[in-house]
């Protein structure tokens, strides 16, 4: 049976020096992000759930009014097909 590989001393230290260098950096970068304040998300979260509600709104009304022109296309066909 073979043991998992034992990594030297100086390669475990190697990479939690690497480990809290990138956390330091990361931490630094989040400082720098606009966040969004609590009114912004309200009023964008409200825009994107009115246009959702007026896309599925029209998309409606336009196949309504499909739906209506082939029922009338196919009211004429038997009509006139017998």
């Amino acid at each position: 049976m073979m043991d998992a590989e034992v990594k030297p001393m100086t390669t475990v230290v190697e990479e939690k020096t690497v480990k809290r260098h990138f956390l330091r950096e990361l931490k630094q970068e989040l400082r720098k992000v606009s966040w969004t304040t609590k009114a912004e998300l309200i009023q964008s979260t409200k825009m994107v759930v009115g246009a959702t509600f007026f896309l599925g709104l029209g998309i409606y009304l336009v196949d309504l009014m499909i739906k209506g022109f082939l029922n009338l296309v196919g009211l004429l066909a038997h009509l006139l097909g017998g």
